[in-house]
């Protein structure tokens, strides 16, 4: 038999919460010395004790999980229910570092405002002849465009063989918000299982060199356009986006992004 403080240490609960469970009957002490009151626990007792930690993990209120328990749900049933928990805790910690990252572009799109003007060029773009695959994202934000855009570009590499450059990324709106993604490379010849584009040349583009994962791409797109609105001019297109270095780490990415001027 455990005294109430080293179960409790065995157990990794507090002493509170294995009084207030033998006092609503979740977990009875399996001794109570009546000269002194003192509670005493057996060491298969941490079997239901897991049980109920797991289950109020799970999300089941303490009413619940006593029902549960009465129904002597067997530990494969409750390895499932751990497993499934353990994913949407997974997938919430995924999104909330997805929010955390948006939230951040935007901090540092505030925090450079007017900061990258310097870094923006005119230039004309070439004529290029592209092997292209395309799809359709929810909208231009990087937390949709990212999750099309990649494995259109793993489809696209097994295809293209010997592209003549780098990749090029172009984006269409279309009439119900939703993004056309276009991922190709320029090629001499023609590609079977893509969609040949004839890309005519750019008199006049505004770029500007993006460094870093197009996740965060935000703060240079922004400055882009505030560029662009300031100068005095318009643009044909959505930014285009050519990958001019493109290593295993995303933080290493170097991306221009083109901006054809109407």
């Amino acid at each position: 038999m455990f005294s109430i403080g080293d179960f409790a240490k065995h157990g990794r609960v507090s002493v509170r919460m294995l009084r207030h469970y033998d006092a609503i009957g979740l977990l009875r002490p399996a001794h109570v010395d009546q000269s002194s009151n003192y509670r005493y626990y057996a060491a298969e007792q941490l079997t239901r004790l897991n049980r109920i930690i797991a289950l109020k993990d799970l999300g089941f209120s303490l009413q619940q999980v006593a029902t549960m328990l009465d129904e002597r749900i067997s530990a494969q049933e409750m390895r499932g229910m751990l497993r499934l928990r353990q994913m949407e805790l997974h997938t919430a910690v995924t999104e909330t570092a997805a929010r955390l990252a948006r939230v951040e572009a935007r901090l540092r799109s505030i925090e450079t405002e007017g900061t990258m003007a310097e870094e923006i060029v005119i230039k004309s773009l070439p004529a290029l002849r592209l092997a292209e695959l395309v799809t359709e994202a929810a909208s231009f934000e990087p937390q949709d465009i990212g999750p099309v855009i990649g494995p259109l570009y793993v489809a696209l590499c097994e295809l293209v063989t010997q592209p003549i450059g780098p990749g090029l990324s172009r984006y269409k709106e279309l009439p119900d918000g939703r993004i056309e993604v276009h991922a190709g490379f320029p090629v001499a010849a023609d590609v079977p299982g893509t969609t040949m584009v004839d890309l005519p040349a750019v008199a006049r583009a505004a770029t500007i060199v993006h460094h870093g994962d197009l996740d965060d791409v935000l703060p240079t797109s922004q400055a882009l356009i505030r560029w662009i609105e300031d100068n005095g001019y318009t643009t044909t297109e959505l930014p285009r986006e050519l990958s001019l270095a493109v290593p295993e780490d995303r933080a290493e990415w170097v991306t221009e992004l083109q901006a054809p001027l109407a």
